[in-house]
């Protein structure tokens, strides 16, 4: 039965959004997406569906759906997810986390809405000694 079935929290889990630095190429026209692990233990079979919608310049957009996948990932670590384009920064960015962890499968959502993605928000973001957005 459905109501026998637990639904556990996503815990420890964060998606973050960082400008690229100076030095790094492409630095002007795209950002980063990460996946950011603050377990003590590893995750596996980590799944990551991505995708921006919304109204740009006054016209409905979508991005393709992307996927993502990894057998493991390590405790207290971060994986790059993609880069994000500035242009799509304007959009709800969606990143669908799906992950195995102590034989339970976990899965959320994570959205980035609209102005979001703006240097107001940054905050300092764990494991990567830089700022961004992020999504606890």
């Amino acid at each position: 039965m459905k109501k026998d079935i637990p639904i556990l929290k996503v815990e420890d889990m964060v998606v973050a959004v960082v400008p690229r630095m100076a030095h790094e190429e492409d630095h002007e026209e795209f950002w980063d997406s990460y996946l950011i692990n603050l377990k003590e233990e590893p995750i596996y079979a980590v799944l990551v569906n991505s995708r921006g919608y919304g109204v740009l310049d006054g016209e409905q957009r979508r991005t393709t759906t992307l996927r993502y996948f990894w057998d493991r990932i390590e405790p207290r670590s971060a994986v790059k997810i993609e880069p994000v384009q500035k242009s799509v920064l304007r959009l709800a960015n969606e990143y669908w986390i799906s992950f195995s962890f102590h034989d339970y499968l976990y899965d959320k959502k994570y959205v980035f809405v609209p102005g979001s993605l703006e240097e107001i928000h940054f905050t300092d973001i764990p494991l990567l000694a830089r700022k961004g957005v992020m999504i606890r």
